[in-house]
C-alpha cells in the first residue's frame, strides 16, 4: 500500500434535488485522473484508506460520499420522504456531474463491493468517460445476487438466518426490512437495523481479516447502512430485466478492465466475476485463494493493477 496521504482540497456539490454531495481529492493534480466508488450503498469514504492503491504522484485521486450518506446531506434516515430518489440512476448522474464539475474528460473507475456495480452502471451509460475499470469484491447487483445474499446464504448460516428472515415476515428479506426501516416507529427502525447489521457481520465473517464484532457499531449509521441497502435490494439495485449488468457488460469491450475477488467471499461467490469476465472482452480476472470479501493480498492486487493501468493508458486529464 502506498504511504497515508490527506485530501489538498474538498468540496461540496449541490445537486438539483436537494442532495449535496461531499467530495474530496488528492495525489497529484496533474496525475491521471480515477475515481473511487465505496460500498453499500451507504457506506462512505470512511477514513479514507481508498486513498493508498494509487500512486499519490501519478494519479489524481477523488472520492465521494454517495447520496445520502458520509458527509453527504441529507442522510437517508434524516430525510426518509426522499429515499425514493436514490436510485442508481440517481447515482450515476451525480457521477457525471461531478466530472463535470471537476473538469475531468476521462477517469479510472475503482469500486468495492457495491462500489463495483455502481462503476459498472456508470461505465456502461457513458463509456467515452471510462480510462479503465478495476473492481474489488465483485458484485453486479442482480435479484440472484440478492437472494442469494439474504436467503439462500442461510444453509450456511441457518441457525442465525432462520431469526434473520423471520423478521421480514411473509416478504423477501430485502423487501421486509426495507419496509420496517421506513416504519414510523423508531424502536422498529432501530431493531431491524440491528439485526440487519448482525446478519452482513455473519455473512462476511468466513475471510480471515473479519470479526464478529457490528459491522457498524455507530447505532446512527448502522440503521442509515441499512435503510440504504434494503431500499437498494428490495428493488434489484435499479437495474432490472433488460438493464441487468451481466447481459451488457460486452459494450465495455475495448475499455480495460480488471476484476479482483476472494475465493472465500461467499457473500458474492466467484461466480459473479467470472460470468462479467467471460462476457467482457479484454477483461482480467483474478480470484485470490486465501481471501474472502476483501483483505490485504485483494489490496495489494488493487495496486498493482492501477500502477500497470497508470503506465500504459494514455488520458486526457481536463475537458
Amino acid at each position: 500500500m502506498y504511504p497515508s496521504i490527506a485530501p489538498y482540497r474538498h468540496g461540496f456539490l449541490d445537486r438539483p434535488d436537494g442532495n449535496v454531495l461531499y467530495w474530496e481529492a488528492s495525489g497529484s493534480p496533474a496525475g491521471r485522473p480515477a475515481l473511487y466508488l465505496h460500498g453499500g450503498p451507504g457506506s462512505g469514504l470512511g477514513q479514507g484508506a481508498y486513498r493508498r492503491k494509487f500512486n499519490p504522484n501519478g494519479y489524481h485521486i477523488i472520492g465521494f460520499d454517495q447520496r445520502g450518506c458520509g458527509r453527504s446531506t441529507p442522510w437517508s434516515i434524516d430525510a426518509l420522504n426522499m429515499l425514493d430518489t436514490n436510485t442508481i440512476q440517481a447515482q450515476i448522474e451525480d457521477i457525471e456531474a461531478l466530472r463535470q464539475h471537476l473538469g475531468i474528460e476521462r477517469w479510472l473507475l475503482h469500486g468495492i463491493s457495491w462500489g463495483s456495480t455502481l462503476a459498472l452502471a456508470y461505465a456502461l451509460e457513458h463509456p467515452e468517460r471510462c480510462s479503465a475499470v478495476v473492481l474489488m469484491a465483485v458484485t453486479s447487483g442482480s435479484r440472484e445476487e440478492i437472494d442469494w445474499i439474504t436467503d439462500k446464504i442461510g444453509w450456511l448460516f441457518p441457525e442465525v438466518w432462520h431469526d434473520f428472515a423471520q423478521h421480514a415476515g411473509t416478504l423477501r428479506p430485502a423487501e421486509g426490512y426495507a419496509k420496517l426501516l421506513r416504519d414510523p416507529d423508531p424502536s422498529v427502525r432501530a431493531r431491524a437495523a440491528d439485526l440487519w447489521d448482525h446478519w452482513e457481520t455473519i455473512h462476511v465473517s468466513l475471510g480471515p481479516y473479519h470479526g464478529t464484532e457490528p459491522l457498524h457499531p455507530d447505532r446512527r449509521q448502522r440503521e442509515n447502512f441499512a435503510t440504504q441497502v434494503t431500499h437498494y435490494w428490495s428493488h434489484d439495485c435499479f437495474l432490472p430485466g433488460q438493464l441487468r449488468i451481466v447481459d451488457r457488460i460486452h459494450q465495455l469491450e475495448g475499455i480495460p478492465g480488471v476484476l479482483l475477488h476472494g475465493r472465500l467471499d461467499v457473500s458474492c461467490p466467484a461466480e459473479i466475476p467470472w460470468r462479467l469476465w467471460k462476457r467482457w472482452p479484454g477483461s482480467t480476472l483474478h480470484i485470490e485463494e486465501s481471501e474472502g470479501h476483501g483483505g490485504p493480498i485483494l489490496a495489494e492486487r488493487t495496486i498493482e493493477a492501477t500502477d500497470a493501468l497508470r503506465a500504459t493508458i494514455s488520458i486526457p486529464t481536463t475537458s
